[in-house]
C-alpha cells in the first residue's frame, strides 16, 4: 500500500456508540478526529498530563445570551420529592476534558437513562443541557466557560458539573443563569438538580417504554465506539505536583474496591467490548489507600493492588491497555506479565522531564530513579513493549542546558510515542511562582525542537515495522477509499498512530481483528495489507 497523509484519509470518528443501545448522541462527538502530526504534538499541549482530550466542537464566534433561569447556589444539594411526567424529557450532554471525565460523563447518562431520561442529539431538542466542564489549564477553562455560555444562549437550561465545577464564583460570575454547579464526579448532585428542573418520567404512561428493550445493563451508556472503552480504577492523586493541581480538583487517591472493578470490566466484555484502556490519576499506585485489601470475586480472593488487578484483567481474554502509569519499582512485575502476553506491551508514562533539576522543582515522584536504566531493563524483560510520555518544556527556570539534558534523554530513550506542551500558569499551581519564567518565544522553539526530534525517532521506529505482521483491531471503515483504519497493540484511540490497511473485503467490520503484514511506514503511522 502507498503511503497516504493523516489527513487525505477520513478518519472522522461515527457517533458515540453504548455498550447497550445504539448510540448515545451527546453535542460534541465524545472521540473527536485529531490529525496525527497534531496528536503527537498539540494533545498533550492541550491538556496537561492527561493521554487524551475530549473536546467539543464549538464555534468560537459564539453569540451569548444570559437566560432568565438562574437559581440559588444550592441548587444541586435539594432533596425534595420531584413531580414525574409522562413524556420522556430529553436531557443534552457537552463532556468536556479527559477521559477520566468522559468515563464521570458516562456514568451520568447512564443514571439518567435508567430514570427514564433520553439523550437529546442538539440544543433545541434538549429539556435541559448538562456541561461536564474541564479545569485543568487556562485554556481548558476558557473553552469550558465558552461551552456553558453556549449551552445558555442556545438552550437556556444548563447545570454545570466536572473539574471547573470547584469554581462555581467564577463560573456564576460569567454565567448567573446556571441552574446549578457540581464539582468533579458529583453523579449523585447532578442526578438531583436535572430531577429538580426537569422531572422525571412516569415510564407507565409512556406507550413506547419496553423494559425488554429499554433496560440498560451492567456495562452502562458508553460514549466511546462499541468495541473499546474506558475504564476508572481510582480517582484523585497523593501527589502534589507544582503545575498541577487535579487534588485540589478531585482530592487524594480514592482506589475503587477490586471486585466493584472486575464487575465493571466483566460487564463491559459480555457487551461486546474488545479493548479496556485503564485510567486513573496514578495507575499503579492502585489500591494504596485502600491498604490493598481482599476483596473476593467469582469466588477468589483479589487484593486491590495494580499486579493483582492487572492479573485478573488478563483472564477475561480481551486487550487490556495501561495509561498513567508512573515509573514506581512495582511496575516491572507489570512488565513481566507484558512479556508473557498478558497484557498489551504498552506503557503510558508521563516522565514530564529528564533534567534532574527540573523534575525536582516540578516535586515529580521518582524523579530520582534512572528512567533510562528502567526502560532498558523493561525492553529486555519485553522486548515488543511500546512506551509512550509526555513532556513540558519551558518549565518555568528551565536553562538551554536543561532542555539540551531532555533532548540526550530522548535519543537514549527512543520512545515509540511522545506527546509534548510548552508550560502554561494553572491557577492555583505552585508552580506559578517559582523564578525565572521562561519567555514564550523560548518556549515554542524548545517545543519544536523536540517534536522535530521526536518525529524522527518515530519514523525510525516505525520503519523497522515493515515487513512484520501484526495483529490490528479495526476502528473505522472507509468504504470509498476501501480501507480499513486500525490499530494495532502499539495504538491508543486518538492519542497515537494508526494502521491503514488497503483492498478489504465486505465482510471486514468495526470492532474485528484482523491480521496484516506492514508494507509501509510514515513519521506516525503504518501502511498495511489484508489476505483475508
Amino acid at each position: 500500500m502507498s503511503k497516504t497523509s493523516t489527513e487525505s484519509v477520513n478518519t472522522t470518528t461515527t457517533a458515540p456508540t453504548s455498550a447497550v443501545k445504539d448510540t448515545a448522541t451527546i453535542f460534541n462527538p465524545a472521540k473527536p478526529s485529531i490529525p496525527q502530526e497534531q496528536s503527537q504534538t498539540d494533545v498533550s499541549q492541550t491538556h496537561t498530563d492527561q493521554p487524551y482530550h475530549h473536546k467539543a466542537n464549538h464555534n468560537q464566534n459564539r453569540s451569548i445570551t444570559q437566560s432568565s433561569h438562574a437559581t440559588s447556589a444550592s441548587t444541586a444539594n435539594a432533596t425534595a420529592t420531584m413531580p414525574v411526567v409522562s413524556a420522556a424529557p430529553k436531557i443534552g450532554f457537552v463532556s468536556l476534558g479527559c477521559p477520566k471525565a468522559l468515563v464521570d460523563s458516562e456514568r451520568i447518562i447512564t443514571e439518567l437513562s435508567r430514570d427514564g431520561y433520553q439523550v437529546a442529539s442538539d440544543y433545541d431538542g434538549a429539556d435541559l443541557v448538562v456541561v461536564n466542564t474541564c479545569g485543568f489549564i487556562e485554556s481548558a477553562v476558557q473553552e469550558s466557560l465558552d461551552a456553558i455560555g453556549e449551552a445558555i444562549s442556545k438552550n437556556g437550561k444548563v447545570i454545570v458539573t466536572g473539574c471547573l465545577g470547584k469554581e462555581a464564583e467564577k463560573i456564576r460570575e460569567m454565567h448567573p443563569a446556571v441552574l446549578a454547579v457540581t464539582g468533579a464526579h458529583a453523579y449523585d448532585e447532578v442526578i438531583t438538580a436535572v430531577a429538580q428542573h426537569v422531572p422525571k418520567p412516569n415510564r407507565s404512561l409512556d406507550a413506547n417504554y419496553d423494559p425488554k428493550i429499554d433496560l440498560i445493563n451492567e456495562a452502562g451508556v458508553k460514549l466511546t465506539p462499541s468495541h473499546y472503552a474506558y475504564l476508572k480504577i481510582s480517582e484523585g492523586c497523593n501527589h502534589r505536583c507544582t503545575f498541577c493541581i487535579i487534588p485540589s480538583l478531585r482530592g487524594d487517591l480514592v482506589s475503587r474496591p477490586i471486585d466493584n472493578v472486575m464487575n465493571e470490566a466483566m460487564a463491559l466484555k459480555k457487551a461486546g467490548v474488545k479493548e479496556l484502556l485503564i485510567i486513573s490519576q496514578d495507575t499503579s499506585a492502585y489500591g494504596l489507600d485502600l491498604k490493598y485489601k481482599t476483596s473476593f470475586w467469582n469466588g477468589m480472593p483479589l487484593k486491590s493492588k495494580f499486579y493483582d488487578l492487572c492479573q485478573a484483567l488478563n483472564d477475561l481474554g480481551i486487550w487490556v491497555r495501561l495509561h498513567y502509569v508512573y515509573p514506581y519499582p512495582h511496575v516491572d512485575k507489570v512488565v513481566e506479565l507484558m512479556g508473557e502476553k498478558k497484557l498489551l506491551p504498552y506503557l503510558d508514562i508521563p516522565f514530564q522531564h529528564a533534567s534532574h533539576r527540573i523534575l525536582k522543582a516540578m516535586k515529580r515522584p521518582a524523579h530520582s530513579e534512572n528512567t533510562l536504566a528502567r526502560i532498558k531493563a523493561w525492553r529486555d524483560i519485553c522486548p515488543d513493549i511500546v512506551i509512550r510520555s509526555t513532556f513540558v518544556v519551558g518549565f518555568p527556570g528551565e536553562t538551554e542546558e536543561d532542555f539540551q539534558c531532555l533532548l540526550d534523554w530522548l535519543v537514549e530513550a527512543r520512545l515509540d510515542r511522545v506527546g509534548a506542551f510548552t508550560y502554561s500558569e494553572v491557577e492555583g499551581a505552585v508552580a506559578n511562582d517559582l523564578p525565572n519564567h521562561v519567555p514564550e518565544d523560548v518556549k515554542q522553539s524548545r517545543y519544536e525542537r523536540l517534536m522535530a526530534l521526536q518525529q524522527e525517532i518515530s519514523a525510525q521506529k516505525l520503519q523497522e515495522k515493515v515487513g512484520k505482521t501484526l495483529t490490528v483491531l479495526v476502528d473505522e471503515i472507509d468504504s470509498d477509499e476501501n480501507i480499513a483504519i486500525c490499530r494495532s497493540y502499539a495504538d491508543a484511540p486518538e492519542i497515537d498512530g494508526h494502521v491503514y490497511v488497503d483492498e478489504i473485503t465486505a465482510q471486514v467490520k468495526v470492532g474485528q481483528f484482523l491480521t496484516v503484514t506492514i508494507d509501509d511506514a510514515s513519521e506516525y503511522d503504518l501502511f498495511a495489507s489484508y489476505q483475508g
